[in-house]
């Protein structure tokens, strides 16, 4: 059980260096693409899914929101 939490304690590390260095260069930025926030959110959702820390994809549908 100590591994797995290491283990997965390694990857919210890693994801959150991530984060912490696409904010760093966005922050320079008046504008930022959504592309380029896609390609954050990607990035990070890959480091999180490889050890298996969530199990399958979670979309949001539009036709449920009203």
């Amino acid at each position: 059980m100590t591994d797995q939490r290491s283990d997965s304690t390694a990857v919210i590390d890693e994801a959150l260096g991530v984060i912490d260095t696409a904010l760093a260069k966005m922050m320079q930025r008046e504008l930022v693409s959504s592309g380029e926030v896609a390609d954050l959110l990607l990035d990070v959702r890959s480091l999180l899914t490889t050890d298996g820390l969530v199990d399958e994809p979670v979309l949001a549908d539009a036709t449920d929101a009203g």
